[in-house]
């Protein structure tokens, strides 16, 4: 199914960034990764583009300097850490988000699903420390950021007036354009790596093919599927599906990159698989999936909208996962 290709793509997509960034070209990287994606976006969508409102410009702009934040966050992260850690730790915004949004709606969550965050927690301990009890690398702790931002950016477009009613792809567009362009300011500023042109230059082929794949395949691909899914199939397989991509990445990080974890590392692996996986499927119980046409694509996907209303203080907030953070792929 082509969704199933998607979480491992985007579970792969770790491993390819990696190839293809040092610290020192990751906003030159991202800018070059975009530049391919944002006019096709344009022109696919050039006619809804048109008919946004102000508001919605403006809303989906600032949405748009989150995922600048989540991008960067995560690059620089997968520089400096393995990709099976990266996927793993990223994972981590399946329980991070509905215990943010309990605290902000006052709903409380039941102990099945504190407990399946726990382990998850305990997992990323666990994981981090394959080689022994050390402090975790930077780039762990980065990938920690990036988990926290998208939890902040999925938030921000579930409660944001500004974008309701919004059209998935200009919401998605003029996202990616927003960040795109703190990308271009960025590399434009002195001392903050090498210029996009400069990067591109020492690409060689395997570089070139690793961009085109982060490119085509983790990002336009990846958008496309979902929305032709969500409208031929049920939002809940297509979530079910697509949570499976920390699955993914820890396969191909060890089997491509020769990730070694420790037997401590896989023990956490596993638990951080059990953990967010039995974190959904908690937060979903007996709710009622419904696609809201206004979400983005995987917003869509996990048909997210805030649950609780005053008075319904045990039911269980409706999950928003990192593939609902509306991030047009990895």
């Amino acid at each position: 199914m082509p969704v199933l290709l998607v979480a491992v793509v985007w579970g792969s997509s770790y491993l390819a960034a990696k190839g293809v960034t040092t610290a020192d070209t990751v906003a030159a990287v991202l800018v070059l990764r975009f530049a391919v994606v944002l006019p096709v976006l344009v022109i696919a969508g050039r006619r809804r583009l048109r008919a946004l409102s102000g508001p919605q410009w403006r809303g989906a702009g600032v949405l748009g300097l989150i995922l600048a934040v989540i991008f960067l966050l995560e690059t620089y992260g997968v520089v400096h850490t393995s990709a099976t850690n990266a996927g793993l730790i990223i994972s981590l915004t399946m329980v991070f988000t509905p215990l943010a949004e309990s605290r902000v709606r006052g709903v409380r969550l039941p102990g099945a699903f504190v407990a399946a965050a726990g382990l998850s927690v305990l997992g990323v301990a666990l994981l981090t420390q394959g080689a022994g009890f050390t402090a975790p690398s930077g780039g762990d702790l980065l990938m920690l950021g990036a988990a926290v931002a998208r939890t902040v950016h999925v938030l921000a477009m579930a409660r944001m007036d500004a974008v309701r009613g919004a059209d998935a792809l200009s919401l998605t567009t003029v996202q990616l354009g927003s960040a795109v362009a703190v990308f271009a300011v960025l590399v434009a500023a002195p001392g903050t790596g090498a210029s996009p042109w400069a990067a591109a230059a020492d690409f060689d082929g395997g570089d070139w093919l690793g961009l085109v794949y982060l490119s085509v395949f983790c990002t336009l691909f990846a958008f496309f599927v979902q929305m032709w899914a969500v409208r031929r199939t049920s939002p809940s397989r297509v979530s079910l599906l697509l949570g499976t991509e920390p699955v993914w990445a820890a396969a191909v990080g060890i089997a491509l990159a020769g990730d070694r974890p420790g037997w401590l590392g896989y023990v956490g692996a596993v638990l951080v698989l059990v953990g967010t996986g039995w974190g959904r499927s908690v937060a979903d119980r007996g709710q009622e999936p419904a696609a809201d046409p206004a979400a983005t694509p995987r917003e869509a996907a996990s048909a997210e909208t805030p649950a609780g209303t005053p008075g319904q203080t045990t039911r269980t907030p409706r999950r928003h996962t990192c593939e609902t953070s509306g991030t047009p792929g990895r």
